[in-house]
């Protein structure tokens, strides 16, 4: 059985001008990175722009094969390119922050925090700012506002209520606090893991 012939064969698009369409189609995608920014097209488009050029400006890399591994190359430098200048901004934002990020952070209480239960929605909790909550003193009722004592490793928070008197520096020594209580906590646990290895 006999197959039918590949469109570069037939003669419908002839090698010389498969370079021509490529910067085509890389131009093409360069101005739709244009109207609408935000680096949908923009490493294809490049990649495609570069190797068409290429193409067309040295013949022997006109072929179909070459022209796609120069496609290939030239759109791994453009994506490196691209992360590296970080064209758009908001490199390294947008990352997860880990639980102990969540120290120090104030918030008010949507449903009566007591040691058992309890929720809250902090300022600045991410995309789901409500959180599990757990007061270090007594209750805390709805509308209290509260900073963060121990992010707890998860969704449920150590919260200590802050007074209604309470100003700018007062937020700042119960944040230190909360420093001061995590780094506490971090080296009693570096002591526990260092007598752990030394009795083994």
């Amino acid at each position: 059985m006999a197959y039918p012939p590949l469109p570069l064969q037939t003669g419908l698009v002839s090698p010389e001008t498969l370079p021509l369409l490529l910067v085509l189609a890389g131009l093409g995608l360069s101005l739709a990175e244009a109207i609408a920014p935000g680096a949908h097209f923009v490493v294809l488009g490049v990649a495609l722009l570069a190797a068409g050029l290429a193409g067309l400006l040295i013949a022997p890399l006109a072929s179909p094969i070459i022209l796609g591994l120069l496609v290939f190359v030239f759109g791994a430098l453009a994506l490196y390119g691209y992360r590296e200048l970080d064209i758009y901004g908001g490199k390294g934002e947008e990352k997860t922050s880990d639980s102990d990020a969540l120290t120090g952070k104030m918030g008010r209480v949507t449903e009566r925090v007591t040691p058992t239960s309890g929720e809250v929605k902090l300022d600045e909790g991410g995309f789901n700012p409500y959180y599990a909550a757990r007061s270090v003193h007594g209750e805390l009722e709805a509308g209290t506002e509260v900073i963060v004592v121990d992010p707890g490793g998860g969704n449920v928070v150590t919260v200590e209520g802050v007074g209604p008197g309470e100003d700018e520096i007062d937020r700042e020594l119960a944040r230190e606090r909360a420093r001061r209580h995590e780094e506490s906590a971090e080296r009693d646990e570096e002591e526990l893991e260092r007598e752990g290895t030394e009795g083994v």
